[in-house]
Parts: structure tokens; sequence; C-alpha cells
């Protein structure tokens, strides 16, 4: 043990006024106590004049007379002498009290800084991997150099403070096996207002099979107990941004170029367009052999434009057929001096430029001897794209033991520049920082090392590494699909050490490099806990528990549970981690905010029992996140039926149903805020919420007053998700809380299917229900689903889709009849098939096809042939309103529509399903898709994608107004004004519909076949929902006020429930159900309370003996059994209301209940005798299809762009910019700003001005150059755009010269752009003293357009210096302050 004595018991920190009663003496929040400057000494004109008085006193004598003579003289002379003291005294007082007051402020310690603290004493425990450190009552200690332990254990009013310097450079690295901060002791590294300057170190070492293993905490921790305090406070910097500009891979437009050849004989060139380092020409001239190959060479030099970039390399030999005119052609365009004297076989290589001179060429050459050249004839040169990138060009040739080669490279030098949303100019050279991938695999996320960037603004960064991958920076579509960008490194650290690969019993057959990293736990009752600006390298073991953080059981941590301020963790950074990122275990009322969590194991940002609430998730990133071990849903398929230690008996578990749900961010109960966090590439889901029957865990047993999943959610608002491979956004399921059992062999808390959500005020079902709202998703590049979201009432609005297998399913919140009914809504929003993010290969992206409007080569949800939906309904009911669809167009290898259905559904889909106000680009050429048999779809012959249906309220999904849409081959809703959509495969109808629901006993794998009167010769038959099921159930959607007969493939079953659904007061459906000629009937009508299960007000049926009977009373309970054909009619009548979007009256579910009693065993199909008999003619029972006249007014979404910062107005502007070909047939050209078209035909140049501070968008200024005044726009850029205007221009027609490169500078260009032989040239600018990240150039080989180009636009940023106007609306910040009310004490950026 280490001990130190005792330095007494003042606090040197007031105390703390939460959490429990065991009280730390460090800050938490309180501030040092300022030392007192020491009394101010006398003066010396005070002193000098009391020595003068004494020395007189102690030296006269007088007489009386002369002695009352002198006292009345010393009594004035006193009286002077006094004043004048006083006076001298006073003013050396306040003197010297200001010269103190001066010095003490310089020297006092700032009393937030916790390192100086006047009662901490330096400690330095030195390098003893043996010592068990304890620090206790009394012992204030300041860490201020490096040292390793064994352990740290700090208790009893014990403080530990890493020491600081103002300049940030005492760094301090702390070894230990753990540190377990108990009973009044803390640990101190910074303040939230004096955050560390230096960088520290802890770093937890030990292995798994060795070292001493504490209770509860086990190896390598960092532990808080009851009354301790844990405060990391590191330097504030920018925690994550977006890209602002699209970062190509390699860094480079067109990316980079490598070439190496051997014996490629003669001269081998290479045109590089010298603004964006494109290889524009590839090209091989044999000089050697064949003049005719040099005069082509020079007449391919002679056409060059200037300013283009030419690099040559010898392959072999190339000088025998060199012509001399070829010669001084590259003499006089590239400025060669060496070509001349060009010999056989020598080794030459060149980089110039187009009429550049000598002073741009770079050349180099080498003698040819005994087969090698001696090495590379190296020419290179260095330069820069128009915005700002700088990238080399070499050719190289060379001769090496008797074989030639040349080759070539372009490529990026001196680092890549990175252009970024937000200021990052706290990131510095040497951090590490990641980019989230923007495409279908997680693993193209990328880390970089920054590099200095003097010249980088505070809105750029310089990376040392080449990016392999594709990571947009830009809002494509109208969807902001802009890669995440995470700084990694902090100024406070804490680490596990790593050995160098996997060993003992850590999982290695999964892993084969080390997961026992070290953890951090809280538990209850702590005094203190604020982390923030913290790296977490290494952390997290594939063991219960052991998480980079855990709040262990911690119950409120907010002002709810006494913490003033309330708990929280502030950006962290949580990378290569083995379990986990943070977990909220049993904690209510946290906040995380800012935080990163990367390349890491298992559910990242995880709820874990259930019974966690009031969390708030501010402004979170979390990105590759992997499966690990620990529960099944952590797993991926291989560790789900490998691991089974814990399942019953020899189960093997099912991976698509027990396990693959790893996530991002894992919800286990809805009462939590998540507010603009990103999930940026997970195994299963970047964010599922599910739902937990009753807690589990550790918090097993505890009794929740409220059921989670009839609790309403918390705000979910502008939070995206991409690049998952099952869904986005994912809203469904629970966990099995019971143990592994021979009923139930799965293991406990695996994926389970019984929970429902289904939010109610106050979580009380016999309460309203209260709509979840999901404001604002962004989901994209998922490969499967952009969100599942099961339950009701549910709300999506203002959300985007855009390049998921399939872009949002609803499905309905339970099972009928136990469920009541419910609606989910998507509103406001926009789904895209195939944007022009057309993602890289590699990083595990399985699927390459072409496709999108362009069928170019892009990567592909799941593969080439899954047919892509972007609204897919299930079973329902759903309202699709107000929404915008754009980019669905099929290929030659899937189907791609804007509206689908599930595939292979053998549940139900209601004819309530509603879409309103839809509106579809002009490239969706499905706007809805039932299917066909094929691949996918197989047979389409299940229940489901029979009775697929939804209502068109007012005709903008098909034109027609109060249409209903069907399969085309569903004859149980037609009638004879039906229009067939063929390549929809779908029938359009008037009418009115509901469903019935059949439900048998005891009578598996039985079918069911229900014909329709008027179209006997197309039955529809159902194979139920699942057709082992004991009581098979079936759900077909019919037309009201018709007749129908059922039959049976096998035995009539002796139960039959039959259940009105959907139906309406009064309305009616006639059925016959097909029995043997002997049956005897006892037929019931009640209502069914779904509650409790009850029947009420039952009613027997009556026979009646002819069907013209029953056809006189149709209201009444009459039955008729015709034998000679063996069905029994009778009428299914509503008899109440049906309220909302319930399935059933407000009474209970319409229920009759036929009890047949027969002994025959034969096939019930009374088909062949029921018709013709009881055949009718088809007929409507609505009017027919009335045709919508005119474009739909409100129709899509209102908003045009949808952006993960909303505060922000983005503009809208589309160019449409056609070839010479396009032009002659008189397309136009055009730039649509924010919907408004500017269209110009005459050959020249428009420009449009517009104000950048005015929103929507005040135009300035439009402005048609004609050919013949193309020589004066560059006087007009240059002097004649106001400040704080956008710029966009857009040419039309062949301009040999545009002589405006200079000016385009001033409005964002790096340099000087070749606008030479364009065939069209697009540009946007800005003019200000900001140089914006959307400045660009576009332009296209001559005769050729650019086609349709869109750009968003942002208005009124800042750095604009726009007049002062009203203050930015953030409603992010306003839903941030009401969701954590307790966290007011944050400052908000």
């Amino acid at each position: 043990m280490y001990a130190t004595g005792s330095r007494g018991h003042s606090p040197a920190f007031l105390q703390p006024q939460n959490g429990s009663s065991h009280r730390s003496p460090g800050y938490v929040p309180g501030k040092v106590v300022p030392l007192r400057p020491p009394p101010p000494p006398k003066s010396q004109a005070s002193a000098k004049f009391t020595s003068i008085r004494q020395e007189a006193r102690a030296s006269f004598a007088f007489l009386p007379e002369e002695q009352q003579t002198q006292r009345e003289s010393r009594k004035r002379k006193r009286h002077k002498n006094t004043f004048i003291c006083f006076a001298i005294t006073s003013f050396s007082f306040f003197v010297a009290l200001a010269v103190i007051l001066g010095i003490s402020s310089k020297y006092a310690p700032d009393e937030n800084c916790p390192d100086q603290n006047p009662h901490l004493r330096n400690w330095d425990p030195g390098q003893d991997p043996a010592k068990q450190v304890v620090i206790k009552e009394g012992d204030n200690f300041r860490l201020t150099s490096d040292a390793t332990v064994n352990s740290i254990v700090i208790q009893d009013g014990g403080l530990l403070v890493f020491g600081d310097d103002k300049d940030g450079s005492g760094n301090i690295t702390l070894r230990t096996r753990y540190i377990l901060i108990q009973d009044g002791g803390a640990l101190h590294i910074g303040a939230e207002k004096c955050r560390y300057k230096s960088q520290a170190t802890i770093t937890l070492y030990g292995k798994s099979d060795d070292g001493e293993s504490m209770p509860t905490f086990g190896k390598k921790f960092i532990g808080v107990e009851a009354g301790g305090s844990l405060e990391l406070h590191g330097a504030r910097k920018t925690s994550w941004t977006l890209l602002a500009r699209t970062l190509p891979a390699s860094g480079l437009p067109f990316g980079s170029y490598t070439f190496e050849k051997d014996f490629s004989r003669g001269l081998n060139v290479r045109v590089i367009d010298q603004d964006t380092a494109k290889i524009l020409e590839s090209v091989k001239f044999d000089t050697h052999e064949y003049q005719n190959e040099s005069r082509r060479l020079q007449e391919f030099l002679r056409v060059q434009d200037p300013g283009r970039i030419v690099a040559i390399a010898v392959g072999d030999s190339a000088v025998k057929s060199l012509l001399q005119g070829t010669i001084q052609m590259i003499q006089e365009r590239l400025g060669s001096t060496l070509i001349q004297g060009l010999g056989y076989r020598q080794a030459w290589a060149l980089v110039g430029v187009i009429d550049g001179g000598s002073t741009s060429c770079n050349e180099s050459v080498r003698n040819y001897e005994n087969h090698s050249s001696g090495g590379k004839a190296l020419a290179q040169r260095e330069f820069y794209t128009l915005d700002g990138q700088k990238f080399s060009v070499m050719a190289y040739s060379e001769w090496i033991e008797g074989i030639s080669l040349s080759g070539f490279r372009v490529e990026i030098v001196d680092g890549v520049k990175l252009h970024l949303l937000d200021d990052v100019s706290g990131w510095e050279p040497g951090d590490q920082i990641v980019v989230a991938s923007t495409d279908y695999s997680m693993y193209q996320a990328e880390e970089f090392t920054l590099l200095p960037c003097p010249e980088c603004t505070r809105f750029q960064v310089k990376v040392k590494e080449t990016p392999q991958f594709l990571h947009m920076g830009e809002i494509i579509d109208g969807v902001d699909m802009r890669a995440e960008v995470g700084i990694l490194t902090r100024n406070i650290l804490i680490q596990g050490e790593m050995e160098d690969s996997c060993y003992s019993d850590n999982q290695c057959q999964f892993f084969d490099y080390d997961t026992f990293g070290g953890h951090i736990m809280i538990k209850k009752n702590f005094t203190s806990v604020h982390l923030s600006y913290v790296e977490l390298k290494h952390m997290g073991q594939q063991q219960l528990g052991k998480y980079p953080v855990h709040f262990h059981l911690c119950g409120d941590v907010d002002y709810r549970g006494g913490y003033t301020p309330p708990t929280s963790v502030d950006g962290l950074s949580i990378h290569h981690g083995f379990s986990r990122c943070i977990t909220v275990h049993g904690t209510n009322g946290l906040l995380i905010r800012d935080t990163i969590g990367f390349d890491t194991l298992g559910h990242c940002f995880f709820l874990e029992d259930g019974l966690e609430q009031r969390n708030t998730l501010f402004h979170n990133l979390g990105l590759l996140t992997k499966p690990g071990t620990l529960l099944p849903t952590d797993r991926n398929n291989s560790m789900c039926t490998t691991i089974r230690d814990k399942v019953f008996g020899n189960y093997i578990p099912v991976p698509a149903t027990d396990c693959m749900a790893v996530s991002t961010f894992w919800i286990a109960h809805p009462n939590n805020n998540l507010i603009n966090n990103a999930a940026a590439g997970s195994q299963d889901a970047g964010i599922w919420y599910l739902f937990h029957k009753e807690p589990t865990g550790e918090s097993s047993g505890v009794q929740l007053l409220e059921k989670p999943e009839l609790t309403p959610l918390g705000i979910f608002y502008n939070n995206r998700v991409h690049s998952s491979f099952k869904a986005g956004l994912f809203i469904d399921k629970g966990v099995k809380t019971t143990n592994s059992s021979a009923a139930d062999p799965r293991e406990y808390l695996c994926l389970d299917n019984s929970a429902r959500f289904r939010p109610h005020q106050d979580a009380d079902p016999e309460k309203p229900r209260v709509a979840a709202i999901i404001d604002r998703l962004i989901a994209f590049k998922n490969n499967d689903k952009g969100a599942w979201i099961r339950g009701g009432d549910i709300i999506v609005q203002n959300s985007a889709f855009a390049d998921n297998g399939i872009g949002l399913t609803f499905a309905s919140d339970g099972s009928f009849p136990s469920d009541e009914g419910s609606s989910q809504e998507v509103s406001e929003s926009l789904f895209v098939g195939e944007s022009r993010n057309l993602g890289s290969q590699g990083g595990q992206n399985k699927y390459m096809g072409t496709g999108g409007l362009d069928q170019k080569p892009r990567t592909l949800p799941r593969n080439r042939t899954f047919p892509i939906r972007g609204f897919q309904i299930y079973d329902g009911p759903i309202h699709l309103t107000r929404s915008t669809f754009k980019k669905y167009v099929p290929t030659v290898d899937r189907y791609s529509s804007a509206i689908g259905f599930l595939m292979k559904n053998s549940w139900q889909t209601t004819p309530k399903n509603n879409v309103s106000l839809v509106k579809f680009g002009p490239h969706v050429s499905l706007n809805v898709f039932f299917g066909k048999p094929g691949p996918w779809f197989e047979d389409c012959e299940l229940d489901g994608d029979k009775n697929s249906i939804f209502h068109d309220i007012d005709g903008s999904v098909t034109g027609y107004k109060d249409s209903y849409v069907g399969r085309m081959d569903n004859y149980l809703i037609r009638h004879p004004s039906c229009v067939n959509v063929t390549k929809w495969n779908a029938v359009v109808c008037s009418g009115n519909y509901a469903q019935i629901y059949i439900q048998t006993g005891s009578s598996p794998n039985l079918s069911v076949t229900i014909t329709r009167d008027e179209y006997p010769s197309h039955p529809m038959v159902l194979r139920g929902i699942n057709q082992k099921a004991i009581l098979p159930q079936y759900q077909p959607v019919i037309m009201l006020e018709k007749g129908y007969t059922i039959h049976w493939n096998g035995p009539a079953p002796r139960t039959t429930f039959l259940y009105l659904v959907n139906f309406n007061k009064d309305d009616w459906i006639r059925v016959g159900l097909c029995y043997p000629s002997n049956t005897s009937f006892q037929v019931t009508f009640g209502f069914l309370q779904r509650q409790n299960g009850s029947l009420s007000k039952m009613e027997d049926y009556e026979p009646v003996q002819s069907m013209e009977e029953l056809q006189r009373q149709p209201s009444q309970r009459k039955f008729f059994f015709d034998s000679s054909t063996g069905l029994l009619f009778l009428y299914l009548k509503a008899k109440s209301r049906r309220d909302g979007h319930s399935y059933c009256s407000s009474q209970g579910c319409e229920r009759v209940k036929i009890q047949a009693a027969t002994d025959s065993k034969d096939i019930s199909n009374c088909m062949a005798r029921a018709y013709p008999q009881y055949y009718s003619k088809p007929a409507e029972t609505k009017r027919k299809l009335s045709m919508v006249t005119g474009p739909c007014q409100g129709c899509g979404a209102r908003q045009l762009v949808f952006t993960s910062d909303p505060h922000k107005t983005y503009l809208p502007v589309q160019f449409q910019s056609p070839s010479k070909a396009e032009t002659q047939r008189g397309s136009p050209s055009l730039i649509s700003v924010n919907g408004t078209d500017f269209t110009f035909r005459s050959a020249g140049v428009f420009i449009l001005v517009i104000d950048a501070c005015s929103i929507p968008f005040r135009l300035i200024e439009k402005r048609m150059f004609l050919l013949a005044d193309i020589s004066r726009m560059e006087e007009y850029l240059k002097t004649s755009i106001p400040p704080r205007s956008v710029v966009l221009l857009s040419t039309r027609g062949e301009i040999k010269h545009l002589n405006i490169s200079d000016s385009l500078i001033s409005l964002g260009l790096a340099k000087p752009a070749h606008l030479y032989n364009k065939g069209s040239t697009i540009f946007l600018g800005f003019s200000g003293n900001f140089k914006p990240s959307w400045t660009q150039l576009f332009t296209s080989p001559a005769e050729q357009g650019l086609g349709v180009l869109e750009q968003f636009i942002p208005l009124q940023l800042q750095d604009y210096e726009c007049p002062r106007g009203s203050s930015v609306h953030r409603k992010d910040l306003e839903l941030f302050k009401q969701a954590s009310k307790a966290h007011e004490r944050l400052t908000v950026t």
C-alpha cells in the first residue's frame, strides 16, 4: 500500500449539492478559494515622519511660559501634521493596494481550474507496476509527471488532479490496471470552465488471464462507486460535421491514373486536362518504325488547345522515323530542349504545357548502355485543379536488363483538401479524422491524418492519405447525402493497452485481434460524473457489463435524481472499441451529446433493460457498427448459429429471426429523445426502437407502471440513417424475456416478434392514442429498407428516402381481432429511386449494375434484380399524402416503382389504405407495381399478394378520382367499368370495399376458394395466413353489396367464424358457404370485445326456406341452406357504426359463428353446382370512374430540399444544357431557380445574379451576352456584380474562346479556367469576401451538352456578411431545451 500523511481538512473547493451524501473535495463544480494578499507594508514617508516626531519628543525641554506658547504652537502643528500624515498615509496605502492587487490578479490561480487548487501537493509515484496506491482523506494530489502503478483507489475524500500548463505543454501518461473512485474520492482532469490544455493519457493495462479481478468491475477499468466523482474535460472542438464538397476517390474528380507497359514502342502520349487532371487522350505513336506516325503526332500536337498538359514517354525506341517537323512541333508547343538530340533507345520523358514554353517543361533523358538505362528518365510537374487541389503529372521511361518500360502517373500530392460545413479551426495537424461511407457498404468509411494547411480556411482541412472511395459532399436530388466527418483525436485519452492478437478465451474463433480493452463503469449514487471531449480508444470487452462508458443501474441522473448540474457525456470520441460505445443501463435523464462511436462491436449507443427513460441523445454520430457476441441481437449469422450455450437442448438459432439486429442506436424504450443524430453505417440497423414486455437483465422484476409499447414516443427530430444493411430506421419487435426451455428453446434476450408499438395517452390503452411523430428522417443507401415502422398511430413527416432497396414500409400494430386498428401516415416527404450518387466499388459493396436515368454503372442494393420500391404497402391502413417521387426507372434486370407492395405477403391488405396529393416526377415509369411471377416475387400467389389494394382518393396516382387500385387478376373487386393498367399489373375501379375475416376451427392445411357471383370463372384461392395453424385465417378484400360463395379444398370445417372488418353501418354482402347436403347448422351473431374476449348482444340466426325469402329480409338474422347446391346463404350486414381507423364497430367486432354438424368427410367444393344457378350479371354499385382534368393542385411535398441543417435555406438551382444536336432540334437552354424557369434560345452567355441574402430568392439582374458581345463579359463580371450575390452562368452554342477565366477567380475559382472549344459551360459563383465550397465550373467537350445539372445553394450564411436580420429559428435547439430542461447549464452552440 502507498499512503501519505494528512494535510488537514480545510476544503479547497465548495462541496457539490447533488447526488449521494458522499461528497468529494474536488471540483463539482465548485471554485478554488482565492488566495488572500498579504497586508500592505507601511510607506516610507509614513515611517520617516513617525521617527522624526519621536526624536523631537526625546530631545527638547521648555520653560512654563514658553511651554504654553510651544504647546499652542505644537498643537497647531500637530493638527497640520496629522492632516499631512493622514493624506500621505492614505495615498501610499492606495498606491500599494493597487500594485498588490495587480500582482495578485496576475498570479492568483483561476478558481475554475482544479489543478490550481492551493491545497494540492505535487505527486510523482514513479514507474512501479507493483505499487497499489490508495488516495484517502487529506490526500490532495496533483499528478505532474508520467507514472506507472498497479492500481489506484481514491476514497474517503481523496483527490487526484492531473496537472496542466497554460501553454498545454504538461503532457502526462498514467499507466495502471485500474482506478476505483469511491466514498468521496474524486478524479479531475480539467473542468467545464477550465478545460484541460495539455495531453493527458490514462492507459489501462493487463490481460484477461492475469492480474486481480475486482468485484463487479473486473479488470482494466475506471470505476465510480457511490460517493465518487469523475470530472474529465478536454479541449472543446467541433466533434463532427459534414462534407461541403464531394470527396472523390483518389481526391481527383476523375480519379488518379497509373499506367505502365513494357515494349510500347515509340512515343506514348497522354493529354491531361489542366483544370480537373482528367486524362483526355491516351495515344501511342510508333515514330521508330513509321514516318506517318511522326506526321500523325505532329498534327495531334498542332490541334491541342493552349494550356493542356502533355506527358510523353519513350517505349523501346522512338527516333528512327521521327521527322524534324515533329521535333520542331515538340520544341515549339511543349518547350522541349532534349528532343532534338534524342538517340537510339535512349529513355526520354517529358511533362509540359501546350504553348507554355520551356519554363513549363520538365524532361529527362538517360542513355542506353548494356541493356540498361541506369535508372528512370523521369519527368514530373505539379499543377492545381480549379478548386485548388494540387496534383502531379509524371512520365517515365526506363530500360531494366533489356526490358523497356514506360509509364505515367497522375495523382494527388501534398495531401487532399476537404471542404467542410462547419468551423473546424480547432482541428490540428496530426489529428485523426474519419469520413463516413455514403454508399451501401459501411466499410467505405475511411480514416485520415490531418496535415498542416496554412492556406486552408476555417472550413477546410488537408489529409495525408489518399481516399479510396467516393464520399458525397452534396445535396443530391433534394436529399442531403453529405458524408459525416468526425474528429477522433482528443487531448484527454483513455485507452486499453492491447496485445498483438487474440488470446485465451476472448472469442478468438470470431476475432483475430485482442478484444480485451479497458472500460469505464459508473454505479448508482455517484456524486458527480461529467465527461467531455475525451477520447476512448481500445475500450470495451466481449464480456457483459464491460463497455467503454457504462452507466450501471444509476437511476435518475438529472435534476430529478438531485444532480446539479445533470450528468452528461459530451464530445466523446469512442473508436476502435470492442463492446458498444455508451451503455445506458437502468439510468434515466442522461444527456449524450456530440459523441462519436466509430468501429465498434455490438450495439453502439445502447439502452439496455427496457426501462431507461428521459435520456437525450443530441447530435451524436455512430458509424461502422459491427457484430459482437454478447447478446443474440448483437450477433451475425455465424455467431448466431455457433454460440448455443444458452439455448435449450439441440435448438439451432435462426439468424434472421433470433439474431442479426446489431444497431448503432438501440433504443429499448420509446420515452427517450433523439435529435440531430447520424447513424452512418451498421451491419443491421441504424436506429432500432424495440419494446420490452417487461424489464430484463439486472432490472428483471422491476414493475413498470407504464408498458413501453403503450408509452408515447419521445422527441424524434432531424436524424439521418444510411449505409446499413437491414434498415436505416427500424421500429418493431422486442426481445425474449424468458429463459430457454423445452416450450421455447430460444435464448434469453433473442429477438422476439411479440411486441407492437401502440402509444396511448399516459400509456393507458383505455385513453386516446397519441401519434408517434417521426419528424425529419433522412434515409439513404440502406441495402434493404430505409425505414420499417410497425405500430400506430405513427406519422412520418418532412422526411426523405433515397437509394434504398425499399424506401419506407409501414406495418400494422397487431393482428385482427386482438388490435383495435390504428393509422400510419407519411406526409411532406420525398422518395428517390436511383439518385446521382452512383457509389463506388469496394468496401464490401457486393452488387454493381447499370441504372438511373443515364443507365450508368452504379452500386446496387441487394442485387441487380431486386425490385426497388419507394413506398411499400404491407397491410395498413396507411395514408400516403403530400409526397413526391423521383427517378424510379425500371431496367432490363429489375422493376422500380414509386409505390409497391410487400412481396410474398401471406397477411392481409386493407382497402382503407389511402393515397392522396402525391406527385410523380418526369422520370417515374411505374407509379405503382403489383408484382409479377419471377425473381423475388416468386409465384405471387400468397393471400396478401392477391388482395393488395389502395384507395386513390384524388386521382393523383391513377388519374381517376375516388378510385381503388388492385391487382389486375383480382375479380373480387372488379366491375365492367374498371380500367386495366397492364404495365402496373393493376386494375383501377370505383366502388366500396371492405374485408371479411374468416377463421376455421381445427382445420390445418385448408385452402379457401372465394368466388364472386358475377365472375364465377375467376375464383380466388386463399392459402391462409399460416397453413399449419390450428385455426387457419383468411382475409379477402371484397366489394360491398355483392354475393360470394366460399368453398374448401377439404372437408368443410365444423366451426367457422366470419368477422366484418372495415364495414361501416349498413354495409353488407351475401355469402354462401359450401357444406355437405346433410349438414345441420347453428348460426349465431354477437359483438366480440377485444379486451377480454367476451361476447355481447348475441342473437341466433333462424332458417328460411328459400333464397327469395332470405333476400326479402337482408337485415334480419336469417340463413338459407340450399341442399341441392350445398350452399349455406346468409347476409353479413353491419349493425353499428365504425369510428376512425378501427377495424370493428364501436360496439365491438361483429361476428357470425357457424357450427356445422355432419359426418361427411368429402371435399366441400360446390362450384360446379353453384353456377350458373347463382350467377349475377356484372354491374357497378357506384358511379363510373371520373378522370382528373388539369394539374393536381397542392400535390407533392411543398419543400424541395431535405437537409440535416433545416434551419438553413437552400436554393434549388437547375441547369438544362443541350448538346449541339439537341439545340438544332430546338431544345431550349434553361436555368431554373426555386421552380422559376429562365429559358434562352440564342447563342451566347446567359447570366443570373441573385441576392444571396434574400429568402426565398431575389433576382438582382438577368443578362444575356450574345456572341458579338462576349468580349464585354469579363469587365461586367469584374465590376458590375454587387457583393453578396450568387452568379449563375450558362452558355449556348459554340464559343471558341470564352475570355472570362480571370474574372471567375474573384467569384470562387482557385485559378484561371481553360475555356477553349467547350460545348457547354456552366458556372456557379459568389461575389464577396468569402469563397464558399459550392462554387463550381462545369464544362463539356465541343458539340456536347451538360444535360441537366442540379445544385442547392445555401442562402443567408453568416459568412456572406448579410445585413443583420431576424434570428434564425432553430427547432432542434428548442426541442433540445424542451427535452432536457434539466441541462440548462450546458451552453448550446
